[in-house]
């Protein structure tokens, strides 16, 4: 029997997939091949995304411990899964519940607060999930800091952070949203829920890098996720004076014009 050729690289195919390039071999598509495709797509999908949503709960730190190993042949992409997850909290938050007018509405009613504060707490209240998504680059410059000498590169971090993100939304999606739904309208206790949830993320932290770093004792974990929090903090005020500054830069350049702008920022 005279082997097949791989239509990607040309080698001799004597299974179903190719010993060099890996293509599977060549089949006519068809009904069969379709149905096949879509069957493997979503066992693959279900079964790689289930079974790192059960293990991120068991023991977060471990998972990303095992992942990046080495251990991955069953493992959702963890990058891949924030992004999924992220989505998924978003679609529950501002289609579902209806968080963002929510906050709208019991933050517009606060007084001594202005028109930009509100539309501030109201947006991050709502898609907390894609502010902390797109800010894993810049956490991860933050946990490297912090855990310096603990051997493990910037992009290993941004895994780390990944898989940390992934067990916030998990909380959120499976605890807090439900919670929020049934109590819709009680507008101050979604806000407070809301805003306490953010405190939660240290204790995600402390857990997370206990079972990632065994060899670490909780003291030592507990410190520099402290240390973390203490550069983020550093960070944030260092931003605020510079939108400061260049708030004052922009008001000198713009003359009384800026006088209108700034409406915007005044308390009510």
């Amino acid at each position: 029997m005279v082997n097949e050729s791989c239509f990607n690289c040309g080698n001799p195919v004597n299974n179903n997939y190719c010993g060099f390039c890996g293509q599977k071999k060549y089949t006519r598509i068809d009904k069969k091949y379709i149905l096949s495709e879509l069957e493997n797509t979503i066992l693959q999908t279900n079964k790689g995304f289930l079974f790192s949503i059960k293990k991120i709960v068991i023991n977060p730190g471990g998972t990303a411990r095992k992942f990046i190993g080495g251990s991955r042949i069953n493992h959702y992409k963890p990058i891949l899964l924030a992004f999924l997850l992220s989505g998924i909290s978003a679609f529950i938050s501002f289609k579902i519940i209806g968080l963002k007018e929510i906050t709208e509405e019991f933050y517009s009613k606060q007084q001594m607060i202005s028109e930009f504060m509100i539309d501030y707490l109201s947006f991050t209240s709502s898609y907390n999930s894609i502010i902390f998504l797109s800010l894993i680059p810049f956490l991860a410059i933050v946990t490297k800091i912090a855990l310096r000498k603990w051997g493990d590169n910037y992009y290993e971090h941004i895994v780390m952070n990944a898989y940390i993100l992934s067990l916030y939304l998990i909380i959120n999606i499976v605890i807090l949203y439900p919670l929020m739904y049934f109590l819709k309208g009680n507008a101050d206790f979604i806000v407070q829920l809301s805003s306490l949830s953010i405190l939660t993320v240290p204790l995600i932290m402390i857990w997370f890098f206990k079972g990632y770093y065994l060899e670490k004792s909780l003291k030592s974990i507990v410190g520099r996720v402290l240390l973390m929090i203490l550069i983020i903090i550093i960070g944030f005020l260092f931003l605020m004076i510079a939108s400061i500054i260049l708030g004052f830069i922009f008001a000198m350049i713009m003359g009384p014009e800026a006088l209108d702008a700034l409406e915007y920022y005044k308390p009510k």
